[in-house]
């Protein structure tokens, strides 16, 4: 096909979304059977340290022990809250719920930080009360130390074991829950010293040690909640992290330029959407090509991502869209043929391809190449049919091509 005059190519630009997600139904079932098996394990283990140091607490006339106990039994409410959420957090995406039920676990994380503060806030007010009333302080036993020490051991090791299967299967969830079994082996370390100093004879010490347990045990909450509350609201990723997605963006080769990057996260999952800006000249096929290729990296590279959409475009309008007043293409052909509606050659027009660029209609127009005798009857013929489309005000470059 040989232009008459210079000017773009005879290629196509365009806008298009590319959507993709990691989110598969395989890799759902075996975060939630990971998170349950080690949930389970959480919660024998926090039914049998409550029970022991409950029964060792009151027995051994030590409230901050009782405290801890009752941190543990928290345990096992929080334990059952991560097994609901898990099991309905893994249901695949339907008509109601595209994304998934990834936010469920967000939710349940919530409702597991506030639970933690309102024990906290319990617990440290009835060891305030003592504190104030000497009378009713308790002075605990030697056991009372050996079960806290003991505690100390196991809550690390399961805080262990939880947050290692937390980072595998990249759930905030169980992370949440590891956290909460390290709190308590903490809560126990400061059982330990506030048993040991009142056997030392410092009877304010054991009160002391379940207002400081009380205190960590809030914290905890209050973390666990804030961190959960951003994700509902759709907070970006953290500075660094969108970095790092912006630059693998920009190093696939045919992105000119990215805008509008968004991010969030669900579920500890990291979703992307992103603007770039391709030649204006290429075809629909080659800039869709560009576009899965982000995708892909994007997901092949960053671990945290499960789902990207690529907006592709020819020109910047991430502060404004300049084109966006011009007709589409049926309204824009019924408008030039009327200008051409002299010329009969404009009968034989085989194809026109339009680019939407800086506000303007730019076109190019295919002819058969009989339709002229020679050169210059075909460069006289694509004189006359630009400027019969320019006399429109949305039009631009008009360039005519014979084959």
């Amino acid at each position: 096909m040989a232009p008459a005059s210079g000017g773009m190519a005879a290629t196509s630009a365009t806008t298009m979304d590319l959507t993709a997600s990691n989110n598969l139904p395989g890799v759902a079932d075996a975060r939630y059977r990971t998170t349950r098996r080690v949930t389970v394990v959480g919660a024998v283990a926090n039914l049998l340290l409550a029970a022991v140091k409950i029964a060792v607490g009151v027995v051994g006339q030590s409230q901050a022990l009782v405290a801890d106990g009752v941190h543990s039994l928290s345990d096992l409410a929080s334990d059952a809250m991560v097994m609901f959420a898990a099991k309905h957090a893994s249901r695949d995406a339907d008509e109601d719920h595209p994304y998934g039920h990834g936010r469920i676990e967000t939710v349940a994380t919530v409702a597991l930080g506030a639970f933690l503060i309102l024990v906290g806030i319990g617990l440290g007010y009835d060891a305030g009360d003592r504190l104030f009333h000497p009378q009713a302080l308790l002075r605990p036993t030697v056991y009372t130390l050996v079960v806290a020490a003991l505690s100390v051991v196991f809550k690390e090791a399961l805080y262990h074991y939880t947050v290692r299967a937390a980072r595998r299967v990249r759930s905030e969830l169980l992370r949440a829950n590891a956290w909460h079994h390290r709190s308590d082996a903490i809560s126990s370390v400061i059982v330990v010293v506030g048993v040991a100093g009142t056997l030392a004879g410092l009877p304010y010490l054991d009160a002391l040690a379940a207002v400081g347990v009380a205190l960590m045990i809030a914290k905890i909450g209050w973390d666990l909640s804030w961190r959960s509350l951003r994700e509902l609201v759709d907070t970006a990723l953290e500075a660094d992290r969108v970095a790092l997605i912006r630059r693998t963006i920009m190093g696939v080769d045919g992105v000119r330029a990215l805008h509008m990057l968004r991010t969030r996260r669900s579920a500890g999952a990291a979703l992307v959407d992103v603007h770039i800006i391709v030649d204006a000249t290429l075809s629909v096929s080659e800039g869709h090509q560009i576009g899965e290729k982000v995708r892909a990296r994007l997901l092949a590279e960053i671990d945290e991502v499960s789902d990207v959409t690529v907006h592709i475009d020819p020109e910047d309008d991430e502060e404004a869209s300049p084109s966006n007043h011009l007709p589409l293409r049926e309204e824009m052909l019924a408008r030039i043929r009327d200008r051409w509606s002299g010329i009969a050659a404009a009968q034989q027009v085989e194809n026109v391809t339009l680019h939407y660029l800086d506000g303007r209609v730019h076109a190019e127009v295919v002819l058969p190449l009989d339709v002229a005798d020679g050169p210059g009857q075909a460069r006289a013929l694509s004189a006359r049919l630009a400027r019969a489309a320019r006399q429109l005000e949305e039009i631009g470059d008009v360039q005519v091509y014979f084959h």
